[in-house]
């Protein structure tokens, strides 16, 4: 005999897998540490400093 199912719990359920596994993406996109964000900081200054000295004047 099959199981009951109380959809409501079911959608309760899904709704709180969903929530789990956008909040694992956002660890991985947005969770560095201070000393990643700073290196990639100074290495986003130096490619602008480098592009920059290779501008001409008009």
């Amino acid at each position: 005999m099959a199981e009951i199912l109380s959809l409501s719990k079911a959608r309760k359920k899904k709704a709180r897998a969903d929530k789990e596994t956008r909040a694992t993406e956002n660890r991985v996109k947005f969770g560095r540490t201070k000393a990643e964000k700073k290196l990639t900081e100074a290495k986003k200054t130096k490619l602008d400093k480098e592009l920059n000295a290779h501008k001409r004047d008009d």
